[in-house]
């Protein structure tokens, strides 16, 4: 893992490359739950993406990883079924709700 992205890094980035288009009549929480860093989740709603550090009383899937993994697939330098596969990452609730993340978040900065 690249030393110089952190799990708080990755979080602050997460806003401007939420894709808004792709979240038309969408709405999830999303919890990350992480063995060796802040748990936080992503709730989508209306079009607008917000992030919050902590746990969610009711998200719709939980996500549960080490930061390693967390930054790997956020950045795409992991995808994130092959962590799921390999069991670096593990998933509760609604899991095909994971696999909306890549097309609600893009790997580039959205204008």
């Amino acid at each position: 893992m690249s030393q110089d992205i952190s799990v708080v890094n990755v979080i602050e980035k997460l806003p401007s490359r939420f894709v808004k288009e792709n979240a038309q009549d969408f709405s999830a929480t999303f919890q990350f739950t992480l063995d060796d860093d802040q748990d936080f989740h992503i709730t989508i709603s209306d079009e607008k993406c917000s992030i919050n550090l902590g746990e969610h009383p009711d998200p719709n899937v939980t996500l549960i990883m080490d930061s390693e993994t967390m930054v790997e697939v956020i950045t795409g330098q992991k995808d994130g079924m092959s962590a799921f596969m390999s069991g670096k990452l593990r998933a509760e609730g609604n899991v095909l709700l994971a696999t909306k993340l890549s097309k609600l978040f893009s790997r580039e900065k959205q204008s």
